[in-house]
């Protein structure tokens, strides 16, 4: 499991994450909520060995991230970053197989490479007991409706299915209600709130994070609807 006690970060003088403790679960989609510049991004980036942190513990398997060499990390988790972009002209099919470039034993025509990129890279980690993570840093915020709740149902059924930890950065607290098993709500690049949707999204928590009034309904899961002052 990958695990973080009293983590903090800083991007030069500026503190970006202050005193985060977290547990990635097997099997769960973790949500990330965050006005701009809460510390979302820099958060995924530590956790998936991208920046190193400036104190505090980053585990896993207990074992500490920065020991975790990259070739053999990369066999453990699969990162799609908030805005991706190609400087070579490939194929589709091309970038897809680029997933498996940490797993050397698969073919290029082998199923898995029909695959999106980053879900090929985390399914061809797949073996009995293995802890898988997949980082989703803003996926859905070019999408239409549509294909944002596809996206969504996508990702937990495979988080259910595969045991998948997934660790994912929204804006749209709705959507994040509906599809994430646990929220973690940060300000300033501290914890503001973590735990079920029902927990993590209150009037309060809503009001302090995004500065504007809020009500919250709760039917299946709960619902927010900002207001003006």
């Amino acid at each position: 499991m990958l695990s973080t006690r009293g983590l903090t970060c800083h991007r030069g003088t500026r503190r970006v994450l202050d005193g985060i403790d977290l547990d990635l679960h097997a099997g769960e989609v973790l949500g990330v909520l965050g006005a701009n510049g809460a510390g979302k991004t820099t958060l995924l980036a530590v956790l998936a060995g991208e920046l190193e942190a400036s104190g505090g513990a980053v585990t896993l398997d207990t074992r500490p991230l920065r020991e975790w060499k990259p070739a053999a990390l990369s066999r453990r988790r699969a990162v799609l970053p908030q805005s991706a972009s190609l400087g070579f002209d490939l194929s589709v099919r091309e970038v897809i197989a680029m997933g498996a470039y940490p797993f050397p034993e698969l073919s290029p025509d082998d199923e898995a490479a029909l695959m999106a990129r980053a879900l090929v890279q985390v399914l061809a980690a797949r073996s009995p007991g293995q802890y898988r993570m997949l980082f989703l840093d803003e996926p859905i915020s070019s999408l239409d409706p549509r294909h944002q709740l596809l996206l969504l149902h996508a990702v937990r059924a495979l988080s259910r299915e595969e045991d998948l930890a997934v660790f994912v950065v929204l804006h749209d607290v709705n959507l994040a209600a509906r599809w994430c098993d646990r929220l973690l709500l940060l300000s300033n690049g501290r914890t503001i709130a973590h735990g079920t949707p029902v927990d993590v999204l209150t009037p309060q928590n809503m009001e302090r994070v995004y500065t504007l009034p809020a009500r919250v309904t709760v039917d299946d899961v709960p619902s927010v609807t900002f207001c003006l002052p």
